[in-house]
């Protein structure tokens, strides 16, 4: 730092110290006040400075690196710019035109300045922003000029300040109105001609909505309308953000600790109890080996959809195509950009292929000359193929007309699959055909499909797959398609897809259904266990009757039918005394063991007396005869009163008034997580995706090709073999090594050498001999007992 002379130091009476600037700072920071005479000094000395600087730029003295071959004034200025930033905030009054100087001289010449000054000058004013003496609002046009400047040091810095600031006013909340005002400045530099400032504006954005900062739609629609621009690498930029969003990882560790992240729930799988009994406890090892494996891949395909589910569920954070104001403009838009760019690359013409094909199939779009356009890509031996048919695929939803699809997945399977193909191309084929009939099962016929299956008898491993997972689907989709014996046992026999324009309105709450048959099995059985109860007291008094009265003759049919009939009456009791108001009446409570035992029960009770059953005291099994008996006993006795109440909680309960709570919402999850165990392992694991889940999954190219592994030479297995044994030391014998062994004997050894005496060695014969025997005779039986999962 230059030091002040001694002349300008004596005016505050400090003639004895000399001081430089960062030791006058410090001190000026600790007395304000006693010091402002310096910083008269100082500013006087800035302003001479950035004059002289100024007149020196206007008498043109340059050269190759710049402006002003004397270095001295570049120093001087930016020295005391530093201090003067230190300082303003103890001096707001004298100082509160420096930031707009600062900011009117980068403006002016900041392309002019060396790169060691205009360094200086830039940190100077970051600081003035930092201790918020100036707006970013004010500034931020200034730093996006800074970074087109070819200084890379000066580029990182003015970037990482404006995404920093931009974080930093957003932390705690979002400022909508301070937001509004640095969007409109950036968006209008991104739609200016010039690419550089363009550029950075496209980069500003991004970043900032990668991070979750700005995630709001006008951003969201600002990023995809870049695609547009009259420079074609601001397009590629904007294409490329489009196309690999979902790819980037976020960097920043200070997003998991924000307070809008919210911990996504455990998936939970419930599977089938009997299913884990078999996977452990029968069969041979090997066979519960694939039985826990097949499990453990049915765990792992529900989690991941669970996953997915919730995922979905969370919108705070998705890709800009999800946000667009007006997809089907944007689409048509940029398909017409397309069509007349005749000297693009193309690579540039399949990035904008994919992000059409990824509108079209996000927002269900209908842009019927856009598979007309496919046509003529659609060959064997196209350069990127796979990529494209991907994208075709991406573009195919239900509510396209097949009409407008049909001449596309004619020609996919007349290039690809054919016998003259080969084994890779007819792999992509079968892989393209059943992604697109996933998402349009309409378009496949009768004949191509069974001509199609046929190809699961290939001996290439590839084409055989492909053609089995072609099978499979039509299997779930629609099983008459197929000849008789490739059905299988598909679960809904008369499966059929939608016709187009199909839509099922949901007209209930999802799931409700399952709750309802939940509650009505387990009320069956409570109600069977209390009428079989009630029926076991009444028979327990009937057979003594029957015996008093000598009763034991076989009655006729008649008698029969009585005893039916009174049953019947004691089930309606039964429920009555519950308080379970359910609209099933006494026929339908009960599952077939209680029928079976009503049957047994009214077969022992045949030899009663007719008169006496009349006559039972039937008060017996009720709890609570009278409701106005129980209102005044409620009024006498608390605990009555507790006993009503919890009564009258059950009949609210059970009332069927179409209101959930949250124990039915969790209820109904469980119910269905078991439901999707059940299918899932019918289905060895195969679940049909929804039309939505479709349509927000991107279809990667490379899923669409033979991924099948080869078979490997024997030199290759040697190979593989011989890298797993680099770690351990020479293969010996355990008798080799026991013979070089230096100890004594071990003890197994000297008990093999201990003379026992004769009565133990008898006795040890003779145990092993027993043990022998228990073997052999239970060798051949196996547990009968009741099984373990019940």
């Amino acid at each position: 730092m230059a030091a002040l002379p001694a002349s300008e130091i004596s005016a505050s009476g400090r003639t004895s110290v000399k001081l430089n600037l960062t030791s006058l700072q410090s001190i000026m920071k600790v007395d304000p006040e006693g010091y402002s005479s310096e910083l008269s000094l100082v500013y006087d000395q800035f302003k001479s400075s950035l004059d002289l600087f100024q007149q020196q730029a206007a008498l043109n003295y340059t050269s190759i690196s710049g402006i002003s071959a004397d270095s001295s004034v570049a120093k001087d200025l930016g020295d005391r710019a530093m201090f003067l930033a230190h300082v303003t905030p103890f001096y707001p009054k004298e100082l509160a035109q420096f930031p707009t100087e600062l900011v009117r001289f980068l403006e002016s010449s900041a392309k002019s300045l060396l790169s060691g000054l205009r360094v200086q000058v830039t940190q100077a004013l970051i600081l003035l922003v930092n201790r918020k003496i100036i707006d970013i609002a004010e500034t931020l046009q200034v730093f996006m000029v800074l970074q087109t400047l070819k200084d890379k040091v000066l580029q990182k810095l003015a970037f990482s300040h404006v995404i920093q600031s931009i974080r930093r006013m957003n932390q705690k909340h979002k400022n909508d109105p301070k937001n509004k005002a640095l969007q409109n400045i950036l968006f209008g530099m991104l739609q200016q001609e010039e690419e550089a400032i363009a550029k950075r504006a496209l980069i500003t954005l991004c970043d900032l909505h990668r991070r979750k900062v700005w995630c709001d739609d006008r951003t969201a629609n600002a990023i995809p309308m870049a695609c547009f621009h009259p420079s074609t690498r601001i397009m590629i930029s904007a294409l490329s953000f489009l196309l690999d969003f979902e790819k980037i990882e976020d960097d920043d560790s200070d997003d998991s600790d924000s307070e809008d992240d919210q911990a996504t729930p455990q998936p939970q799988v419930v599977l089938n109890k009997e299913a884990m009994y078999k996977a452990n406890h029968k069969g041979t090892t090997s066979s519960k080996k694939k039985k826990k494996a097949k499990l453990d891949r049915i765990a792992r395909s529900m989690k991941k959809q669970q996953r997915l589910s919730s995922e979905k569920s969370n919108t705070n954070h998705s890709s800009p195509l999800n946000h667009l104001i007006d997809p089907q403009g944007f689409s048509e838009r940029l398909f017409s950009r397309l069509q007349s760019s005749t000297k693009e690359r193309f690579e540039v013409k399949m990035m904008m292929l994919k992000v059409i094909a990824r509108t079209v199939g996000l927002h269900h779009l209908i842009l019927l000359n856009f598979y007309s356009y496919l046509q003529k890509y659609v060959q064997p031996h196209q350069r990127d193929v796979t990529t494209l048919l991907a994208a075709a695929v991406q573009a195919c939803h239900e509510m396209v007309p097949p009409d407008a699809v049909e001449p596309l997945f004619k020609q996919i399977v007349n290039q690809f699959v054919h016998d003259r193909s080969r084994p890779e191309a007819i792999t992509v084929g079968l892989n393209v055909v059943r992604e697109i009939c996933l998402r349009m099962p309409l378009l496949m016929t009768e004949e191509l499909l069974q001509d199609l299956v046929l190809y699961r008898k290939s001996h290439e491993k590839a084409v055989s797959a492909s053609a089995r997972s072609l099978l499979t689907l039509f299997r779930e989709v629609c099983p008459s398609l197929l000849v008789k014996k490739d059905r299988g046992r598909p679960t809904e026999i008369k499966a059929k897809p939608k016709a187009f324009g199909e839509v099922h309105v949901v007209s209930n709450i999802p799931g409700v259904e399952l709750l309802e048959e939940d509650q009505g099995s387990s009320d069956e059985d409570i109600d069977g266990d209390d009428s079989q109860g009630d029926d076991s007291v009444d028979l327990v008094e009937e057979d003594g009757i029957g015996e008093s009265d000598g009763g034991g003759s076989i009655g006729s049919d008649d008698e029969l039918d009585d005893g039916s009939d009174e049953s019947g009456e004691d089930d309606e009791v039964s429920d009555g005394d519950d308080v379970d108001y359910s609209v099933d009446g006494a026929s339908e409570i009960g599952d077939e063991e209680s029928e079976d035992d009503e049957v047994l029960e009214t077969n022992n009770s045949i030899g009663k007396d007719a008169d006496v059953d009349n006559n039972k005291p039937k008060q017996k099994k009720r709890k609570f005869s009278d409701f106005e008996g129980q209102l005044n006993a409620a009024n006498n006795s608390l605990r009555a009163l507790k006993k009503l109440a919890g009564t009258t909680e059950n009949v609210a309960a059970s009332s069927n008034d179409g209101i959930l709570s949250n124990e039915d919402f969790q209820r109904i999850r469980e119910l269905k997580a078991k439901k999707d165990a059940r299918t899932a392992l019918s289905q060895h694991g195969f679940k049909l995706p929804t039309s939505d889940q479709l349509s927000l999954k991107r279809v990667d190219a490379a899923t669409l090709e033979a991924n099948i592994k080869k078979k490997l030479t024997k030199e290759e297995k040697l190979a593989l073999i011989r890298e797993g044994r680099e770690d351990r030391g020479k293969y010996q014998a355990r008798s080799s090594l026991k013979k070089k062994k230096t100890g004594g004997l071990s003890n197994r050894e000297k008990e093999h050498k201990k003379i026992m005496p004769d009565a133990a060695r008898k006795a040890r014969i003779s145990r092993t001999r027993q043990q022998k025997k228990i073997k052999q005779k239970h060798s051949d039986k196996q547990f009968r007992g009741r099984k373990a999962w019940k």
